[in-house]
């Protein structure tokens, strides 16, 4: 094995499997699971654990290279990337923010890969991932609308969703499509 196995003892009535990004096996367990049965179980599983290590690494390149395509490793490339976002980002925030009737304090751009914005609704501060210039206009524009949405409603709840229907009804297919150009699917 060329992966590490992690069993976590639980309250739970089976055992279960999952894949982290970086390949270990994530086994959890009833508290009253011997090592042995444990070692069965994922003896009985190995074909899977295989195929979903492969998904895994193939979704995590495919992830990197997507990344990649805007390059961030110098500062006059940080600078320029900010620069082009903001350029896209501050005008939607106008159009958008009377409109919705909130005002951000502050905005501001990092290279994160783990979601493409996000509020900081106590301070009223919206900050954008400078990979959002990898995805069209009006993908960006939903993310900016979204970000803007928390100003009003924090969380996730049909509330919120209604404040997107109302102002970005293409939301769905706006997030479907930024997740699909992510994947780098065709």
């Amino acid at each position: 094995m060329d992966y590490k196995i992690q069993v976590t003892r639980r309250r739970t009535s089976r055992l279960t499997l999952r894949i982290a990004k970086n390949g270990d096996v994530r086994v959890s367990v009833p508290y009253h699971t011997s090592d042995e049965e444990v070692r069965e179980f994922l003896d009985r599983h190995r074909d899977w654990i295989a195929q979903a290590q492969k998904k895994t690494a193939e979704r995590q390149q495919t992830r990197q290279a997507f990344y990649a395509q805007l390059p961030l490793q110098t500062r006059a490339q940080w600078d320029e990337a900010r620069t082009c976002l903001d350029a896209i980002v501050r005008p939607l925030v106008a159009h958008y923010a009377p409109l919705m009737s909130v005002a951000p304090a502050t905005i501001f751009y990092r290279a994160t890969i783990s979601r493409w914005g996000c509020c900081y609704t106590d301070r009223r501060a919206l900050c954008f991932s400078l990979y959002l210039l990898l995805l069209p206009d009006w993908c960006i524009e939903h993310i900016v609308v979204h970000e803007l949405a928390h100003l009003l409603v924090p969380n996730h709840g049909p509330r919120f969703y209604a404040v997107m229907d109302r102002f970005f009804p293409r939301w769905k297919e706006a997030r479907a499509e930024a997740r699909r150009i992510s994947r780098m699917e065709e």
